[in-house]
């Protein structure tokens, strides 16, 4: 199959180095102390967070950091797949750790020791890229919170397929069997907290996707701030300051 015409574009008619469109909104779970929407193209996400708050187990508290929990879901229509996919499924555990250990390289649990901060992701729309659009999801929710970070964490994919390097690939091209790069960044610190990458590529190759990457990480990390700062206009806004 032939990901990229001769005329130098994709199937949904994005140049190799072009990301798909972004959209977030913040504060969309009322009850929760932080939350987010993420889009990228047609992936939807929702993330919301509960904490700092005291650990409801006293066996797993820890007395010099805050524990960070984080539960990853999949709703049962966001593929169209009529599967029921049991909660808990091995997918689902392990992007959960992926995204509890990429969040816990970012926030100031040495701030918040013996408390709990508890991060929820469900995937409402998935067409590539939502271990992405996961994590920049719960950094808002995080930032939402008002939970001491280091630095926002942005993730994006990167690819590679008829020996082009494509940028945020969507779920035909992520199912397509080349290779993906999945990365994310703290921008500022200038320091990379995932990098998890399916099949192989040369050491040239694999410098040109994961700097595509990068790209694509500080472009969301552009909008996000931007997103931030709105949301910050905002809030001046309605106390009248």
């Amino acid at each position: 199959m032939e990901f990229v015409s001769p005329e130098g574009l994709r199937l949904d008619g994005r140049r190799p180095m072009e990301m798909r469109q972004i959209r977030a909104e913040i504060g969309v779970v009322a009850k929760a102390d932080g939350s987010a929407m993420f889009e990228m193209g047609n992936t939807k996400v929702v993330a919301a967070v509960y904490g700092p708050r005291v650990v409801q187990n006293r066996s797993q508290q820890l007395n010099a950091n805050a524990l960070v929990r984080c539960e990853y879901t999949m709703a049962n229509f966001s593929t169209g797949d009529r599967m029921r996919k049991p909660k808990g499924d091995r997918r689902s555990t392990e992007i959960s750790l992926v995204i509890r250990q990429t969040m816990e390289e970012c926030i100031l649990t040495n701030l918040m020791p013996r408390s709990q901060i508890d991060i929820f992701v469900q995937v409402l729309q998935a067409d590539g890229g939502t271990r992405s659009a996961c994590i920049n999801a719960a950094t808002l929710a995080l930032a939402d919170a008002g939970i001491p970070m280091r630095d926002i964490v942005t993730s994006c994919s990167a690819g590679y397929l008829n020996s082009t390097p494509l940028l945020d690939l969507n779920y035909i091209e992520d199912s397509a069997g080349g290779a993906d790069v999945t990365l994310g960044i703290m921008p500022k610190l200038d320091t990379v907290t995932l990098l998890q990458m399916d099949a192989k590529l040369s050491l040239d190759t694999f410098e040109n996707v994961m700097q595509l990457a990068i790209e694509g990480c500080k472009a969301v990390a552009d909008y996000i701030r931007e997103i931030l700062l709105e949301n910050t206009k905002q809030l001046q806004y309605r106390r009248g300051t």
